[in-house]
């Protein structure tokens, strides 16, 4: 990032922090992907919070952004186990902010698994949770009910520029990776799992690109709404699968079962946007299956009559050539800084909520006058 740019960052973000002051600095946990331009970011969350930890996510982590952040803030390594096991995840956030107030922001749902128990036996408070992504909202959805307030902003409006141009990069990184290989989008079958805000946008990019795209949502509701949009809507997910050249997973979710993997079509390409632990069952592969490089972060597994590719070893494809989405991320970044303040008076339920409407206002409004220049 060129001085000049890094200088307006900076500047906006104060601007941003100056608006959602709390009135009492709660401590945080602050879960992210640490790419070159996230630094800035990270100083904000500190000008709101006593920032005890920085977890960045394992497969994003730009060795510039971490020595910078590590100047002034512990970064920590960052595992599902860690917050799988209660006991750990009570442990871990003792040894680090015993009886403090806390919020957890997060992305990806590390901390549902461990959430009762944290809000339960912690010395401290668990003021709450903010939410960045659609895979962690419905991790805390799922949970019989939240011990204590999930602030999500996977589903903002402000998120929209940010959901729209993932999309893009998905499909850049997907397309550079085949052409890599000597294959093309061009001709071949597309199957996009999952139709909300990422594979819409990855549908119709695809599409615009001469690919013929088929798309599968387990809800009916989504199913129409691609159909409306002229897509090729899959009634039989299992023949989809078995027809497709090129698996996209956008659910947040399990989309590829171990059973699915010997019905891709032969010589298919399979990429994800979020993590493999999230859309893939790998673990479930059949035995027989080797792996080997086949190019530029594409793997090949094989076995006597089948064989497909994988792209990232299944993480998010679009991080291989920096997951960049220009300065929108910003607006949610922005988003997540209002929702410290509103978690720090401590006067919200337990249960799942989102920024009010004039703070999003507030905030795309100073975005504005630093990005549309």
């Amino acid at each position: 990032m060129e001085t000049s740019e890094r200088a307006r960052l900076d500047t906006y973000f104060a601007k941003i922090a100056g608006q959602f002051i709390p009135e009492v600095r709660p401590s945080a946990f602050l879960v992210t992907h640490l790419l070159p331009e996230r630094p800035s970011f990270v100083r904000s969350v500190a000008a709101l919070a006593e920032l005890r930890a920085v977890l960045p996510k394992p497969k994003s982590i730009d060795p510039g952004a971490r020595r910078e952040v590590e100047q002034h803030t512990p970064v920590d390594e960052l595992s599902r186990d860690l917050f799988a096991d209660p006991a750990t995840a009570l442990t871990y956030l003792e040894t680090r902010a015993a009886g403090e107030d806390v919020v957890l922001l997060d992305v990806g749902g590390y901390f549902a698994p461990s959430l009762d128990v944290l809000c339960d036996r912690f010395s401290g408070r668990i003021l709450g949770v903010i939410e960045d992504t659609e895979n962690g909202h419905q991790r805390y959805t799922e949970l019989p009910k939240p011990a204590c307030p999930v602030l999500s902003v996977a589903r903002s409006p402000l998120k929209d520029p940010e959901d729209y141009l993932v999309g893009q990069s998905v499909v850049f990184s997907t397309e550079a990776l085949m052409r890599g290989r000597g294959d093309i989008l061009p001709g071949r079958r597309a199957l996009v799992i999952g139709f909300g805000k990422l594979g819409s946008s990855i549908a119709r990019l695809l599409h615009a690109k001469g690919v013929q795209v088929t798309v599968y949502d387990i809800d009916p509701v989504r199913r129409a709404q691609a159909l409306s949009q002229g897509f090729a809507v899959a009634q039989d997910r299992d023949r989809a699968i078995r027809r497709a050249g090129l698996v996209l997973c956008a659910t947040g979710a399990l989309a590829l079962r171990g059973e699915d993997f010997p019905q891709l079509h032969n010589g298919a390409y399979v990429a994800t946007v979020t993590s493999s632990e999230d859309e893939l069952e790998l673990d479930g592969l059949p035995d027989g299956y080797t792996r080997t490089s086949s190019g530029d972060s594409v793997t090949r597994f094989s076995t006597t009559g089948h064989y497909f590719y994988l792209m990232n070893n299944g993480n998010a494809v679009n991080f291989l050539h920096g997951a960049s989405v220009g300065p929108f991320i910003f607006l949610v970044q922005a988003e997540i800084l209002a929702g410290i303040r509103m978690l720090a008076r401590g006067d919200l339920d337990p249960g799942m909520h989102e920024v009010p409407a004039k703070d999003r206002a507030a905030i795309a409004a100073t975005w504005l006058n630093y990005y549309n220049r």
